[in-house]
């Protein structure tokens, strides 16, 4: 796999045990020879989650910090959208798939860039 769009979803399939997943390795592994974008959101929703796990005692802050610390080591690049274009073409995305904005805005990259999106969102 060469460059490629990543999701959350997908990407916390790294961090939980419970939740392994064969596709989701072979992305993880494809990262030794290609790069991942992602969408401004994509920290924020990997921090969410591991907010929700350390609240919900599924996750200790230490092991928390550990998956951040070996996500920043990746090579994985954040994209940014303007404003208008959230307002605008991701929203439209959203309206015209019945998608979240969220979801919309990891097609929205894919599209942007002609890159792959690996998700484990039945929806994308």
């Amino acid at each position: 796999m060469s460059a490629f769009t990543l999701d959350a979803s997908l990407t916390m399939t790294w961090c939980f045990q419970d939740e392994a997943d064969s596709y989701a390795d072979r992305v993880l592994n494809s990262l030794t020879h290609s790069h991942a974008v992602v969408p401004e959101i994509w920290p924020l929703e990997v921090g969410n989650v591991l907010l929700v796990a350390e609240r919900h005692v599924l996750l200790a802050s230490s092991n928390s910090s550990h998956f951040l610390d070996l996500l920043r080591e990746l090579p994985i690049q954040v994209e940014y959208s303007t404003q208008q274009r959230m307002f605008s073409v991701i929203l439209n995305l959203a309206r015209d798939f019945c998608l979240s904005s969220y979801d919309a805005a990891y097609l929205d990259l894919a599209f942007q860039t002609g890159f792959p999106l690996a998700t484990l969102e039945k929806s994308l």
